[in-house]
């Protein structure tokens, strides 16, 4: 087990030439590879900087460079333009697209009574470890598993084994971690390296990645003082530590803990990034720590068209809507479609305020209609921009006509909450 680069402090900015000459002194330790994989996540991570160590891990490689396989998870296939803006120059016919229903295998199942003791007896399945085939059955002798260390509503922190067995995975394992998480709580995840679900994903790992060749490659994101993005640590390894580093890092970088609870908060959901609730409703997982009793969340989503990126997912938010724990596993109890798919029922808890605050979505491309009936408020997209301009706004406090609110321009790089709540 090897850690090939530790670089990172909350006050570092990594330039693009300290992360190709990072990159490289590591791959440098690896030695020659004759097949490589590239695992990077898609465009949710889009300011993870993976689509720049992808393509350095291209440039190294050349031709040994066989495939690039964006980790999806359930999101739906990443188009051309989209491949192109995170990848650059990286030549289209080396990506593969990730089908979470078909394209995995089994590779080993983590015992119901694991689940059992760490879900505190209240869940009694086993859980599946599952990967894309050409993770467990591509031939290749390097597999890079790029990403993201942030805070994560699932996992408590974000990425390394997750995005083999999760953004590589099947449904059955993504659906299953997602309702542990659930059901376990948000609040006792969020932030927080080890916890339940990672305990699962821990365990699958050791006893079934360990002849796969995966080494992480791991980025920790902030915000620099001018509101620009900053690299501001670079972690490379095999196992554990680089991960553990990381998550150390990003506690520091990206938790935001605050003395008195947010009353209305403006957040910005760049079109880029977010086209749908599944995926903007970070908005509400990584503020809801923060946010006062009857507070208000309002989401500016420009480019949000849809509830979910999967057609089936979609459905059943459309049909359940986010109504709360209760209601939910209610629901899961009573309806076999959703029964059947644990992940939605795991992102309708997750994206409901549990009736402690409001929360007001202003789509572009989802009506009125479509958004209280899915159990939130509607704001109108052009007048709300009018009065919180996300170009006018600094990160933080702002006072808008003697109305304090709280702004944040991208909610997958942190995690706020209230310092008694954490």
């Amino acid at each position: 087990m090897s850690l090939y680069v530790a670089t990172g402090v909350p006050d570092l900015q990594l330039s693009d030439h300290d992360l190709k000459s990072l990159l490289c002194e590591a791959l440098d330790k690896l030695g020659p590879r004759r097949r490589v994989l590239a695992v990077p996540p898609d465009q949710t991570r889009l300011h993870s900087r993976a689509g720049d160590l992808t393509r350095y891990a291209w440039e190294y490689y050349g031709d040994s460079l066989k495939a690039v396989l964006p980790a999806l998870g359930t999101h739906a296939p990443m188009p051309p333009e989209t491949l192109t803006r995170m990848f650059r120059a990286i030549p289209l016919d080396l990506f593969r697209v990730h089908n979470w229903r078909t394209d995995v295998e089994t590779l080993g199942e983590v015992p119901c009574e694991f689940i059992e003791k760490v879900s505190e007896g209240k869940l009694h399945y086993s859980w599946p470890a599952q990967t894309n085939r050409l993770i467990s059955r591509g031939g290749y002798d390097l597999i890079l598993s790029i990403g993201q260390v942030v805070p994560h509503e699932v996992i408590g922190m974000a990425n390394y084994t997750k995005n083999i067995l999760v953004g590589a995975g099947g449904p059955d394992g993504i659906n299953r971690s997602h309702y542990l998480g659930a059901v376990y709580g948000m609040e006792r995840i969020m932030g927080r390296a080890e916890n339940p679900v990672r305990a699962v994903l821990n365990y699958a790992s050791d006893h079934f990645l360990r002849d796969i060749p995966i080494v992480y490659i791991l980025t920790v994101v902030g915000l620099a003082s001018d509101g620009s993005l900053a690299v501001r640590g670079l972690f490379i390894g095999d196992d554990a530590e680089c991960f553990h580093l990381a998550s150390d890092l990003s506690l520091k970088v990206n938790f935001q803990m605050l003395d008195a609870p947010i009353q209305k908060a403006v957040v910005y959901l760049d079109p880029h990034e977010f086209h749908s609730t599944w995926l903007g409703n970070k908005a509400v997982y990584r503020t809801r720590m923060a946010l006062a009793d009857d507070a208000e969340l309002i989401i500016l989503a420009p480019g949000v068209r849809e509830f979910g990126e999967d057609p089936t997912i979609d459905r059943l938010i459309r049909k359940y809507g986010y109504r709360g724990t209760p209601a939910t596993l209610a629901a899961v109890d009573k309806n076999l479609d959703l029964a059947a798919d644990l992940g939605a029922a795991a992102h309708l808890i997750h994206g409901s305020s549990e009736g402690r605050f409001k929360i007001t979505w202003c789509p572009a491309f989802l009506t009125r209609e479509e958004i209280e009936g899915v159990g939130y408020a509607y704001g109108d997209l052009n007048s709300m921009l009018a009065r919180y301009s996300p170009e006018q706004l600094r990160h933080g406090y702002n006072n808008i006509g003697g109305e304090e609110i709280f702004f944040i321009a991208n909610p997958g790089l942190g995690l706020w909450a209230l310092r008694p709540r954490f």
